[in-house]
């Protein structure tokens, strides 16, 4: 999963292997060794990964599947349009709540009244 992840987010940061090793002054094998679950980084590559990219340590680790983007540049109603856009996004996708569900009861009642 770690692996993944770093692979993730490193090709969505346009970065190649030997760009983040140089980064780190590891070598390009090391960084392929994590990408492909043969090693993982230690806490200190795992917390400069997501200082770089921008990624919680968690969702590296796959224990966290939200992501972030910064919009700290943005003034304030800019800010407001993103966070309207957004929500219009989520509404979107969240299903449907189904109708209650009528009780015996109620239904007998129901039926009552149409006779």
């Amino acid at each position: 999963m770690i692996g993944e992840r770093i692979k993730e987010v490193r090709e969505k940061n346009q970065m190649t292997q030997s760009a983040l090793a140089k980064r780190f002054g590891i070598s390009r094998s090391a960084v392929n060794a994590w990408e492909m679950g043969i090693s993982v980084p230690s806490a200190q590559y795992l917390v400069e990964l997501s200082l770089l990219f921008g990624v919680s340590t968690d969702y590296l680790l796959g224990l966290d599947h939200s992501e972030t983007i910064d919009i700290g540049f943005l003034e304030e109603d800019e800010k407001q349009i993103i966070c309207a856009l957004l929500n219009c996004f989520r509404r979107q996708r969240q299903p449907e709540e189904p109708a209650p569900a009528r009780t015996r009861k109620a239904r007998g009642s129901e039926e009552q009244m149409e006779r």
